[in-house]
Protein backbone atom coordinates (compact mmCIF):
# COMPACT_ATOMS: atom_id res chain seq x y z
CA UNK A 1 0.00 0.00 0.00
CA UNK A 2 3.03 2.87 0.86
CA UNK A 3 4.93 1.59 -1.84
CA UNK A 4 2.03 2.20 -4.46
CA UNK A 5 1.07 5.19 -2.52
CA UNK A 6 4.71 6.78 -3.19
CA UNK A 7 5.16 5.29 -7.10
CA UNK A 8 1.60 7.50 -7.37
CA UNK A 9 2.98 10.58 -5.97
CA UNK A 10 6.88 10.24 -7.01
CA UNK A 11 6.56 7.93 -10.12
CA UNK A 12 9.72 6.62 -11.69
CA UNK A 13 10.56 7.82 -14.39
CA UNK A 14 13.79 6.30 -17.34
CA UNK A 15 16.89 7.72 -17.00
CA UNK A 16 16.88 7.85 -20.11
CA UNK A 17 14.13 9.15 -22.09
CA UNK A 18 12.07 10.35 -19.03
CA UNK A 19 8.95 8.32 -19.54
CA UNK A 20 6.79 6.09 -17.07
CA UNK A 21 8.99 3.28 -16.17
CA UNK A 22 6.68 0.23 -15.67
CA UNK A 23 7.17 -2.19 -12.76
CA UNK A 24 9.90 -4.47 -14.34
CA UNK A 25 11.58 -1.47 -15.66
CA UNK A 26 14.35 -0.75 -12.80
CA UNK A 27 16.07 2.19 -14.37
CA UNK A 28 15.46 2.76 -18.14
CA UNK A 29 12.53 2.05 -20.42
CA UNK A 30 12.71 -1.14 -22.82
CA UNK A 31 12.91 1.57 -25.96
CA UNK A 32 16.02 2.97 -24.39
CA UNK A 33 17.21 -0.62 -23.33
CA UNK A 34 16.80 -1.30 -27.22
CA UNK A 35 18.47 1.82 -28.44
CA UNK A 36 21.69 0.78 -26.05
CA UNK A 37 24.79 1.11 -29.00
CA UNK A 38 26.31 -2.01 -27.67
CA UNK A 39 29.68 -2.97 -28.67
CA UNK A 40 30.01 -6.45 -28.48
CA UNK A 41 33.62 -6.37 -27.51
CA UNK A 42 33.35 -9.70 -25.39
CA UNK A 43 32.95 -11.35 -28.59
CA UNK A 44 36.13 -9.83 -30.29
CA UNK A 45 39.51 -10.13 -28.47
CA UNK A 46 41.26 -7.76 -30.55
CA UNK A 47 38.30 -4.90 -30.15
CA UNK A 48 38.62 -1.11 -30.44
CA UNK A 49 39.11 -0.63 -26.16
CA UNK A 50 41.95 -3.85 -26.35
CA UNK A 51 43.32 -1.78 -29.05
CA UNK A 52 43.89 1.61 -27.38
CA UNK A 53 46.57 0.02 -25.69
CA UNK A 54 48.58 -1.53 -28.27
CA UNK A 55 52.57 -0.88 -27.35
CA UNK A 56 50.86 1.22 -24.13
CA UNK A 57 49.67 -1.68 -21.50
CA UNK A 58 50.64 -5.36 -21.52
CA UNK A 59 46.44 -5.75 -20.69
CA UNK A 60 44.78 -9.49 -20.68
CA UNK A 61 41.61 -8.28 -21.47
CA UNK A 62 39.81 -4.75 -21.89
CA UNK A 63 36.24 -3.97 -23.69
CA UNK A 64 33.59 -1.53 -23.47
CA UNK A 65 29.65 -2.13 -23.01
CA UNK A 66 28.41 0.33 -25.09
CA UNK A 67 29.60 3.54 -27.97
CA UNK A 68 29.29 6.91 -26.24
CA UNK A 69 28.12 9.38 -29.20
CA UNK A 70 27.35 13.31 -28.86
CA UNK A 71 23.82 14.33 -27.53
CA UNK A 72 23.16 10.49 -27.95
CA UNK A 73 21.40 8.63 -25.35
CA UNK A 74 24.45 6.85 -23.35
CA UNK A 75 25.85 10.32 -22.74
CA UNK A 76 22.74 11.62 -21.14
CA UNK A 77 23.50 7.99 -19.00
CA UNK A 78 26.64 9.02 -18.34
CA UNK A 79 26.00 12.59 -17.42
CA UNK A 80 23.17 11.73 -14.91
CA UNK A 81 25.83 8.55 -13.24
CA UNK A 82 28.34 11.23 -12.65
CA UNK A 83 26.97 14.90 -12.30
CA UNK A 84 23.23 14.32 -10.95
CA UNK A 85 23.82 11.34 -8.47
CA UNK A 86 21.80 8.68 -10.39
CA UNK A 87 24.20 5.98 -9.20
CA UNK A 88 21.55 3.49 -10.19
CA UNK A 89 22.94 3.24 -13.48
CA UNK A 90 26.29 2.10 -12.58
CA UNK A 91 24.87 -0.86 -11.22
CA UNK A 92 22.78 -0.90 -13.79
CA UNK A 93 25.20 -1.68 -16.17
CA UNK A 94 27.59 -3.63 -13.78
CA UNK A 95 24.44 -5.77 -13.23
CA UNK A 96 24.16 -6.16 -17.01
CA UNK A 97 27.95 -6.68 -18.22
CA UNK A 98 28.77 -8.98 -14.43
CA UNK A 99 27.32 -12.02 -15.86
CA UNK A 100 28.90 -11.78 -19.43
CA UNK A 101 31.99 -11.07 -17.93
CA UNK A 102 31.84 -14.42 -16.00
CA UNK A 103 31.19 -16.02 -19.21
CA UNK A 104 35.29 -15.03 -20.38
CA UNK A 105 38.35 -17.48 -19.49
CA UNK A 106 40.50 -14.61 -18.02
CA UNK A 107 37.63 -13.51 -15.75
CA UNK A 108 38.44 -16.71 -13.85
CA UNK A 109 41.90 -15.31 -12.67
CA UNK A 110 40.73 -11.40 -11.79
CA UNK A 111 41.76 -11.15 -7.90
CA UNK A 112 40.10 -7.93 -7.17
CA UNK A 113 38.45 -4.97 -9.24
CA UNK A 114 39.70 -1.31 -8.94
CA UNK A 115 38.01 1.81 -9.80
CA UNK A 116 39.65 4.67 -11.31
CA UNK A 117 39.80 7.07 -8.30
CA UNK A 118 38.81 10.82 -7.69
CA UNK A 119 41.04 13.19 -5.87
CA UNK A 120 39.78 13.58 -2.45
CA UNK A 121 39.13 17.05 -2.42
CA UNK A 122 36.61 15.87 -6.01
CA UNK A 123 35.50 12.73 -4.66
CA UNK A 124 34.47 15.89 -1.26
CA UNK A 125 33.10 17.50 -3.86
CA UNK A 126 30.82 15.30 -5.96
CA UNK A 127 29.68 13.15 -2.93
CA UNK A 128 30.75 9.76 -4.63
CA UNK A 129 33.04 8.15 -7.39
CA UNK A 130 30.64 7.85 -10.49
CA UNK A 131 32.81 3.85 -11.18
CA UNK A 132 31.88 2.77 -7.29
CA UNK A 133 28.38 1.33 -8.09
CA UNK A 134 29.72 -0.21 -11.70
CA UNK A 135 32.23 -1.53 -9.24
CA UNK A 136 29.73 -2.99 -6.96
CA UNK A 137 27.77 -4.39 -9.11
CA UNK A 138 30.35 -6.53 -11.11
CA UNK A 139 32.00 -7.37 -7.49
CA UNK A 140 28.74 -9.17 -6.38
CA UNK A 141 28.35 -10.82 -10.05
CA UNK A 142 31.58 -12.02 -10.39
CA UNK A 143 32.36 -12.54 -6.71
CA UNK A 144 35.94 -10.99 -6.62
CA UNK A 145 36.07 -7.72 -3.72
CA UNK A 146 36.18 -4.17 -5.10
CA UNK A 147 38.99 -2.40 -3.33
CA UNK A 148 38.65 1.95 -3.84
CA UNK A 149 41.87 2.22 -1.62
CA UNK A 150 45.12 0.31 -3.87
CA UNK A 151 45.03 3.27 -6.12
CA UNK A 152 44.93 6.73 -4.95
CA UNK A 153 45.10 10.08 -7.63
CA UNK A 154 48.22 12.40 -6.31
CA UNK A 155 46.38 15.45 -7.58
CA UNK A 156 43.21 17.05 -8.21
CA UNK A 157 42.86 18.13 -11.95
CA UNK A 158 39.60 19.40 -13.74
CA UNK A 159 37.43 17.58 -15.90
CA UNK A 160 39.54 16.39 -19.33
CA UNK A 161 36.40 16.29 -21.56
CA UNK A 162 37.58 19.46 -23.32
CA UNK A 163 41.34 18.78 -22.89
CA UNK A 164 43.12 17.24 -26.36
CA UNK A 165 45.07 13.90 -26.56
CA UNK A 166 48.13 15.96 -25.95
CA UNK A 167 46.93 17.95 -23.23
CA UNK A 168 45.57 14.69 -21.35
CA UNK A 169 48.74 12.79 -21.57
CA UNK A 170 50.59 15.57 -19.94
CA UNK A 171 48.12 16.13 -17.00
CA UNK A 172 47.98 12.35 -16.63
CA UNK A 173 52.12 12.15 -15.81
CA UNK A 174 52.77 11.01 -11.93
CA UNK A 175 48.80 11.52 -11.63
CA UNK A 176 48.22 7.77 -10.16
CA UNK A 177 50.07 5.96 -7.52
CA UNK A 178 49.48 2.73 -4.99
CA UNK A 179 49.88 1.70 -2.10
CA UNK A 180 50.09 -1.63 -1.63
CA UNK A 181 51.40 -4.39 0.64
CA UNK A 182 52.76 -8.01 0.18
CA UNK A 183 49.30 -9.62 0.20
CA UNK A 184 48.74 -7.45 -3.25
CA UNK A 185 51.52 -9.15 -5.40
CA UNK A 186 50.70 -11.47 -8.03
CA UNK A 187 47.43 -10.50 -8.67
CA UNK A 188 45.16 -10.16 -11.92
CA UNK A 189 43.63 -6.36 -11.21
CA UNK A 190 40.77 -5.49 -13.47
CA UNK A 191 40.98 -1.77 -13.79
CA UNK A 192 37.48 0.07 -14.41
CA UNK A 193 35.88 3.53 -15.30
CA UNK A 194 33.40 5.17 -17.23
CA UNK A 195 34.44 6.08 -20.80
CA UNK A 196 37.47 5.65 -22.26
CA UNK A 197 38.02 8.48 -25.08
CA UNK A 198 42.11 8.96 -24.95
CA UNK A 199 42.99 6.06 -23.11
CA UNK A 200 45.00 8.00 -21.42
CA UNK A 201 43.87 7.67 -17.91
CA UNK A 202 43.95 4.25 -17.97
CA UNK A 203 47.35 3.87 -18.82
CA UNK A 204 48.52 6.35 -15.78
CA UNK A 205 46.52 4.12 -13.57
CA UNK A 206 47.64 0.43 -15.07
CA UNK A 207 51.05 1.82 -14.51
CA UNK A 208 50.68 3.06 -11.21
CA UNK A 209 48.69 -1.04 -11.08
CA UNK A 210 51.60 -2.52 -12.79
CA UNK A 211 54.63 -1.11 -10.12
CA UNK A 212 53.28 -4.30 -7.59
CA UNK A 213 55.04 -7.06 -8.26
CA UNK A 214 53.78 -9.90 -10.38
CA UNK A 215 50.93 -7.66 -11.54
CA UNK A 216 48.20 -8.39 -14.03
CA UNK A 217 45.84 -5.62 -15.68
CA UNK A 218 42.52 -6.21 -17.34
CA UNK A 219 40.31 -3.15 -18.23
CA UNK A 220 36.29 -2.97 -18.46
CA UNK A 221 34.67 0.27 -19.43
CA UNK A 222 31.19 1.03 -19.60
CA UNK A 223 31.37 3.14 -22.59
CA UNK A 224 33.62 4.04 -25.48
CA UNK A 225 33.98 7.03 -27.12
CA UNK A 226 35.66 7.41 -30.46
CA UNK A 227 38.83 10.21 -29.74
Amino acid sequence: MIKNLINLLFPKLCLGCESLLRNNEPVICAACRHDLPFTNHLTVKDNETFKKFYGRLPVHHASSIVYFHKKGLVQELIHKLKYKGAQEIGTYFGQLYGSELTTLQSAETFDTIIPVPLHAKKHHERGYNQVTSFGQALSELIGIPLNENLLIRNRYSNTQTQKNLLGRTEINTNLFDVTFSEKDHNKHFLLIDDVITSGSTLEACGKALLKIPGAKLSIVTIAFAHS
